[in-house]
């Protein structure tokens, strides 16, 4: 079938600058961009709308989102054709069958949980064949999550791999990269990622490298040790050779702002010295993850089970408090830089506790009539760790300056469960409205880029990312005066404005701002070469 655009302002993803004219669909591929004079049995009408490349999501928590509801609305519906799964080095493959029960509390605070889907598919390979007969509504790739890895190859105890542990660490990335995976993600503040050290890292990216891997990572502290922190990953891209990208890119605190300049010269420096380095970010002041990060990470010694012993027991309650209150070396403290009134609870999976939700955790002390550490422990040890939230700790001027950097692409960085934060359904919209048209912060081509071209580029995906012949039909057609999230942090659950068609591989999602039912995703599998990278 063909599909011709019409009269639409194109911009084409790679920040020139756009231009009118048509696009000219055959299938799912882009077969010609200008004047068209050939018809087509679909026409869409783009007059006085933006026609630009569908939306990649570097850094999504769809994971098993996209099996129960394999349309992804609020993505979707915000323009997004492609996400990136497997973030934070906590996902859901591999996943040998004797770790199902502790793994799936250890993931739901990020990703949820559920009885819907079978929980013996133990690896990449067969994870990635659930997503395909579930036939998603938009193209997803998939990170290998260092969590996983080592748990298969030595399970979930706070200690070093030996020798043989660690060559079968290796033996799971060669697999699971062989199987599709587009390169390792890493979150060093989740369990089992923080009790790896160093070496153990570079040596598992030595063989993503050998499958154009990429190295995705929650650095270990994006607060008091920040800067410790980025050394040690631009480390890890020097010895390894593997290209590095910081997920959700930030400083967190006020204390810390004043390291915002010695960050800049870090990335600066990288690329001086020719390190490949890349971060995405969401464009808000406040972050969202699993409640159980306010924990130090002692406490997830052995899993999940174990925290919830931990939990049970008051002298460990008061060891945490003690901890908490004076803070750990190297331990990035959510309740030290954000506080206990700026962290909001977002989901949890029970009925009994549904009243907690949209309460910071001084006001969940005051409905339970408890000191808020112990109302959050009580919530934490009912809810077996399955809490999500949302922290609040920055700035517009420093969203706006990290931004503009060249490094710089776009995410939702969205957790889709229970009273979200309201990224989940406007973060690109919100870039649109708020940095492109009312603070001027980017061009309009300079943010599309940041939303495509550069995703595209970063995670290597192949004739993704732009409006022109030879490339998939991934787009988006926009109201750029409209174009506007509308979701708060009292009322996320609301789909954006001005987003008026999505093409998903030459099939039309969604039309006139309405999903068509229409699911014509795939999943992609990591490319042969990188690209060639764009400087603007």
């Amino acid at each position: 079938m063909k599909i011709l655009i019409r009269n639409g302002y194109i911009v084409d993803g790679t920040g020139e600058n756009g231009f009118y004219g048509d696009v000219l669909i055959q299938d799912d591929t882009i077969i010609e961009t200008g004047k068209v004079s050939q018809k087509a049995e679909k026409v869409i009408e783009a007059d006085g709308l933006i026609v630009a490349p569908g939306f990649i999501d570097t850094h999504s928590h769809s994971d098993l989102e996209i099996l129960i509801h394999p349309e992804v609305l609020p993505k979707l519906k915000q323009g997004i054709t492609t996400e990136v799964l497997g973030q934070d080095g906590i996902s859901m493959a591999p996943l040998p069958l004797d770790f199902v029960s502790p793994w799936r509390k250890n993931l739901a605070g990020l990703d949820g949980d559920t009885e819907e889907i079978n929980w013996t598919y133990q690896d990449t390979k067969h994870y990635l064949e659930m997503i395909k007969e579930a036939k998603p509504a938009l193209n997803v790739c998939y990170l290998l999550p260092h969590g996983n890895i080592r748990m298969e190859a030595m399970g979930l105890d706070n200690r070093q791999p030996d020798n043989r542990e660690l060559d079968r660490m290796k033996e799971i990335v060669r697999r699971e990269m062989q199987a599709g995976a587009i390169g390792i993600s890493d979150g060093l503040i989740y369990m089992p990622c923080a009790y790896s050290r160093i070496e153990e890292i570079i040596e598992i990216c030595k063989v993503a490298v050998e499958y154009n891997g990429i190295y995705v990572v929650h650095q270990r502290s994006e607060a008091d040790t920040i800067l410790d922190s980025m050394e040690e990953i631009v480390r890890i891209g020097k010895e390894s050779g593997i290209p590095i990208h910081f997920s959700h890119f930030k400083v967190c605190g006020k204390k810390n702002w004043d390291k915002i300049s010695q960050v800049i010269k870090i990335l600066d420096r990288c690329k001086e010295e020719g390190i490949t380095v890349s971060f995405d970010q969401y464009p808000y002041v406040a972050g969202s993850t699993m409640l159980g990060v306010i924990l130090p990470p002692w406490a997830f010694d052995g899993g999940t089970d174990r925290l919830m012993e931990r939990l049970s027991d008051p002298a460990e309650r008061e060891r945490m408090i003690c901890d908490i209150t004076h803070g750990i070396p190297g331990w990035d403290n959510f309740v030290d830089f954000a506080g206990l009134d700026q962290i909001f609870i977002t989901s949890v999976k029970t009925e009994k506790n549904q009243d907690t939700i949209g309460l910071n955790l001084i006001e969940l002390g005051e409905l339970r009539g408890r000191d808020p550490y112990q109302a959050a422990f009580d919530l934490l040890l009912e809810e077996e760790n399955a809490v999500g939230m949302v922290d609040f700790y920055g700035k517009e001027e420093h969203v706006a300056l990290f931004m503009k950097r060249q490094e710089m692409n776009a995410c939702t960085d969205g957790l889709l469960g229970g009273k979200p934060h309201p990224r989940v359904y406007g973060a690109f919209p919100r870039i649109l409205s708020t940095y492109v048209r009312e603070k001027n912060v980017l061009s309009l081509e300079e943010a599309v880029y940041k939303m495509t071209y550069k995703a595209a580029q970063v995670m290597h995906l192949k004739s993704r990312g732009k409006v022109a012949p030879g490339y998939f039909a991934d787009i988006c057609i926009f109201n750029r005066d409209t174009v506007k999230e509308k979701g708060t942090f009292t009322n996320p659950a609301q789909y954006p404005e001005g987003i008026e068609y999505v093409l998903v591989n030459g099939s039309i999602a969604v039309e006139e701002g309405e999903f068509t039912g229409i699911r014509s995703g795939k999943v992609l599998h990591r490319a042969e070469g990188p690209y060639e990278e764009k400087i603007l």
